[in-house]
């Protein structure tokens, strides 16, 4: 009986989609969707208003399913360099497991109910910002500036850099100073930590046809940029201390990670140009990860000492 059925969909112009649940939760980019979630729920806790948890899960949720939307489009649109590069030929539309059409779908549904639900049953504001910043990296930075210029990380790293701001306006209802510095710190982040990425994935990146600024302004510039932006970034990751955001712990945590960056990224910019095995730059990409989770880790945990200390001495 089912070998009839299946005859017959596709006997009339449909062919069933052989894709499994983990293809569809490839499509989400979960690692991807895990630092979104992370860095989210930094910013919500770290808001100074009490938090409900039904509406905090809520928003957690929402959150976490358009990220996974956002990765869904961007799948679906690159699917054509995803096949010529070796990094992501597995992947499931180029794979062959998920149809272009069945993950823009997929994509779509999912973006409409994660900013619905965010809006109706928390609030505008953040349900506002999750629907830009599912635009802005499916349309602004995938469709547009990745193929276009060697700037697309720089700019189209403010879709990755959103969350923590989602996650305040989540508990708020509005933006503020902090928030934005939180956004500010993976925004500086995000060019150096792609860069590192691209300095020994360039090949990948030539084939795909994608102005990568190793592929475009050279690797000794681009080892000048990620230094840098690598300075920039430790400055910035110290201003929730400098502001009184944080406590003195975190901005010693802040430094000592900063002083980490700067010291990977001074590796890159002496690395030989005849260095083909690139070890720095793939010891900057493993440490910038570390430095980002350590960074919103020690933020967290300065909030969560806060509220405890709030609370005892109310």
């Amino acid at each position: 009986m089912a070998l009839l059925e299946k005859d017959s969909y596709e006997a009339s112009g449909f062919q069933l989609s052989e894709a499994t649940a983990s293809d569809y939760l490839a499509l989400l980019k979960p690692r991807v969707m895990s630092l979104v979630v992370f860095t989210a729920f930094v910013g919500m806790l770290a808001a100074p208003v009490p938090l409900n948890p039904m509406t905090a899960i809520t928003a957690i949720i929402s959150i976490a399913i358009g990220a996974g939307a956002s990765g869904a489009l961007n799948m679906w649109y690159d699917a054509d360099i995803d096949a010529v590069m070796t990094r992501t030929s597995t992947r499931p539309i180029p794979a062959g497991k998920v149809k272009p059409g069945e993950a823009l779908a997929f994509g779509l549904v999912l973006s409409a109910l994660s900013v619905l639900t965010l809006g109706v049953f928390v609030n505008w504001i953040a349900g506002g910002l999750l629907a830009f910043t599912i635009f802005f990296y499916a349309v602004i930075y995938t469709m547009w500036l990745k193929r276009w210029t060697p700037q697309n990380i720089v700019i189209g790293g403010a879709a990755g850099s959103f969350p923590p701001m989602i996650g305040w306006a989540a508990a708020t209802g509005n933006i503020s100073l902090e928030s934005v510095i939180l956004f500010l710190i993976i925004f500086l982040w995000t060019p150096p930590h792609f860069w590192a990425l691209a300095l020994f994935k360039s090949g990948d990146y030539e084939r795909a046809g994608i102005p990568m600024m190793p592929n475009v302004a050279g690797e000794e510039s681009t080892r000048k940029q990620i230094f840098a932006y690598a300075l920039l970034v430790a400055i910035v990751g110290v201003l929730p201390w400098y502001f009184g955001f944080a406590s003195a712990a975190y901005g010693l945590v802040a430094v000592l990670l900063g002083a980490g960056f700067v010291w990977y990224s001074w590796q890159v910019l002496r690395m030989s140009p005849d260095d083909r095995k690139m070890k720095p730059a793939k010891a900057l990409f493993g440490y910038s990860l570390l430095y980002l989770f350590g960074l919103f880790a020690a933020y967290l945990a300065d909030s969560i000492v806060e509220r405890a200390m709030t609370a005892a001495g109310a």
